[in-house]
């Protein structure tokens, strides 16, 4: 299967080498910080790495999500996993491209292709996760403005963010046909930001609460039409889970290359670890996941860059590879013995940052939900 031509093998040269000089340096730094600075977005814009996708009226490249998935994957092997630009550049922007009004788009996109700009997008609260038909924040429409009041929480690139997709009840009485998505400028009176919030793993990325107090944002800023904000998180949450599919299947091949190479070298007993039968034989089992992973994600990306709705095949993989990613990290520190579990070797860092990703964007719970509804299956 045939993604990649040989523009794209520049391209990744090109990102490979600017990540190694401008992202891996610095990532002990950024891990104690517990954020990226601002310096690397604008950096990372002024190559074109930001959003390579918009128009070039926007500042954008029109390149296809092929280029998006090779600054995913590059950002993950030079040990930027916790860099929050694929979901800036994939996941938040695309609603402002494809929902907001030429006005909106004016603002905004410009920015966001610079590095200007930071999103996020607002859907998770304290007591709402992979239910979104249950989020409590409000939107009422005053004049020419909503209002809105709520809480948001666990919000990637939240601390940092100049702009939030917020996921708000605009009727709440119709539940899921209630829901509108409107953006949010850090500038607005009544928006406020909690503490970074301190997590097991994904120590570089800003992940922060959010909060509207009578926060008034004009109705201009309205994504589409009101209520119909679950119809596009739908539409959307494809790429989304795509996005984080790259990022399991990258730490997963990252995670066996650390434990294979650990299995070379370390010797017990007068030969390398790897010359014993089990540890032999878990790599085998490891590097079989691995393989099988990358086929399936191939397919799904080139499905996906031909316009295909694989919903269903999105669902089976962020569910696969979510589980597959933590269990090759688990069994590669487990190969390191008492150094797998020191922060100063690499893998100690995979196997912490990984465990969220089969939470992010659905859990793999929800995942099998998905795919045995789609089967014709009710679960209860």
């Amino acid at each position: 299967m045939q993604i990649y031509s040989e523009e794209h093998d520049i391209f990744r040269d090109t990102f490979r080498k600017f990540v190694a000089k401008e992202v891996t340096p610095f990532v002990p730094q950024w891990e104690e910080y517990r954020a990226v600075p601002r310096e690397l977005w604008m950096k990372m814009g002024e190559y074109g790495f930001l959003c390579p996708w918009l128009p070039e009226k926007y500042g954008g490249l029109e390149l296809g999500f092929e280029y998006s998935v090779i600054i995913n994957e590059e950002l993950i092997r030079g040990d930027g996993f916790g860099v929050g630009v694929p979901l800036h550049s994939d996941v938040a922007v695309p609603y402002i491209s494809t929902y907001g009004n030429d006005a909106v788009k004016e603002r905004w996109l410009s920015g966001c292709a610079s590095g200007e700009v930071i999103t996020a997008i607002g859907l998770t609260e304290p007591n709402t996760g992979s239910d979104l038909a249950a989020i409590r924040t409000r939107a009422v429409r005053d004049g020419d403005s909503y209002v809105i009041n709520g809480q948001k929480t666990f919000i990637t690139n939240g601390y940092f963010a100049d702009l939030i997709v917020v996921a708000v009840k605009t009727s709440p009485e119709a539940g899921h046909r209630g829901i509108s998505l409107i953006l949010v400028d850090k500038e607005t009176p009544g928006f406020s930001r909690g503490r970074k919030l301190e997590k097991m793993g994904y120590h570089m990325q800003d992940t922060a609460e959010l909060f509207f107090e009578d926060c008034r944002v004009p109705a201009t800023n309205l994504l589409g039409e009101e209520n119909k904000g679950f119809k596009y998180m739908m539409e959307k949450l494809q790429r989304e889970r795509l996005e984080v599919c790259i990022k399991c299947q990258v730490n997963a091949e990252e995670a066996l290359r650390e434990g294979l190479e650990y299995a070379k070298t370390r010797e017990a007993f007068g030969r390398p670890i790897g010359n014993f039968q089990n540890t032999a034989f878990v790599l085998a089992e490891m590097a079989t996941d691995v393989k099988l992973g990358r086929v399936f994600l191939d397919k799904l990306i080139a499905d996906h860059i031909q316009g295909k709705d694989i919903v269903q095949e999105v669902s089976m993989a962020k569910y696969w590879l979510g589980e597959m990613v933590n269990r090759v990290a688990y069994q590669a520190v487990q190969i390191h013995g008492g150094y797998g579990y020191m922060e100063e070797y690499r893998i100690c860092r995979i196997f912490r940052d990984v465990r969220a990703l089969s939470i992010f964007a659905g859990t793999s719970e929800i995942m099998k939900l998905i795919v045995s509804r789609n089967l014709g299956l009710n679960p209860k």
